[in-house]
């Protein structure tokens, strides 16, 4: 078995990084935007092509026509998947069996803090989040098209390591935002490699899965904890109205809902390592994160 990953990046670049993950005996290649990041990886002895809005490494079809998965860890831009875009007749013709797409639980919208799952209706709040459901359906229609298994990840907030609330209290960068009743769906990096293994393993048609862990919460009560953590104090309340905050950050404000994972865990059979936020931040301060002057 061969994986090729359009997009290598936080994500996709720690399941690469996880061999427990990688059910795999063939190579696993990638693309980045820029030589220099080909470089950066290729000293970690991960290869890796050139792929942005202007260049495709030729060597990019010869990678597809060779291999037998595929995780697409791409943005789309308001006018599509640039992926598909490029792509879409190779990819058709290719030997791939399984692809695994990565989106978001973005695109659920609003939902008033309710419990929702993966039968609740997209309903996202952006053009953004509009782009992404349309991209969604595109490689879903793929699937269909081809018969290869198609499976879609909408991943919630992603932390791991260095990208956690212990760095960010280490770095003076973590604030508490107080809007009563506000709560976050999270997942770590880890657990999203768990769910692409199975997602590349699931052979029960093309289907959308939530990637979340079990317990959604309120940003104060994380940067609380990771304070704990660290024997410190945790910042003060700052109310949602007097918070700083730019366009984009308060528009993840403006959505507010408890996604489940009941089928990320009893459907696609996911065991995560980390359930709540409390395990994933005490394993990460375990490993050493967060260490240091504060």
């Amino acid at each position: 078995m061969s994986l090729f990953v359009f997009g290598i990046g936080y994500t996709a670049g720690h399941y690469l990084g996880d061999a427990r993950s990688l059910e795999i005996d063939g190579p696993a290649i990638g693309t980045v935007r820029t030589a220099d990041k080909v470089e950066a990886l290729g000293r970690k002895g991960q290869a890796a092509l050139v792929f942005d809005d202007g260049h495709a490494d030729p060597a990019i079809e010869t990678a597809l026509a060779q291999a037998d998965r595929l995780l697409v860890s791409v943005q789309p831009g308001l006018n599509g998947d640039p992926v598909l875009s490029r792509f879409t007749d190779s990819i058709a013709a290719s030997p791939l069996a399984s692809i695994v797409y990565l989106s978001t639980i973005g695109v659920y919208g609003d939902h008033g803090g309710a419990w929702i799952d993966e039968t609740t209706p997209a309903e996202p709040l952006s053009e953004r989040g509009r782009a992404r459901v349309a991209v969604e359906n595109a490689w879903l229609s793929l699937g269909q098209r081809t018969g290869k298994s198609v499976q879609i990840l909408r991943l919630a907030g992603i932390y791991g390591p260095g990208r956690n609330a212990l760095d960010d209290l280490r770095q003076g960068d973590a604030r508490r935002i107080d809007k009563p009743g506000q709560v976050f769906n999270r997942i770590h990096v880890d657990d999203i490699g768990r769910a692409i293994g199975q997602a590349f393993a699931f052979r029960g048609g093309c289907r959308v899965w939530n990637v979340t862990d079990d317990e959604p919460a309120p940003a104060p009560e994380v940067v609380a904890y990771a304070a704990r953590l660290m024997g410190l104090e945790p910042p003060p309340l700052i109310p949602f109205g007097d918070a700083p905050l730019s366009p984009m950050a308060r528009s993840f404000y403006a959505a507010n809902r408890r996604v489940s994972n009941r089928a990320l865990t009893q459907d696609l059979g996911v065991t995560l390592a980390y359930p709540t936020y409390r395990d994933g931040l005490s394993a990460l301060w375990a490993a050493g994160e967060g260490r240091g002057p504060v």
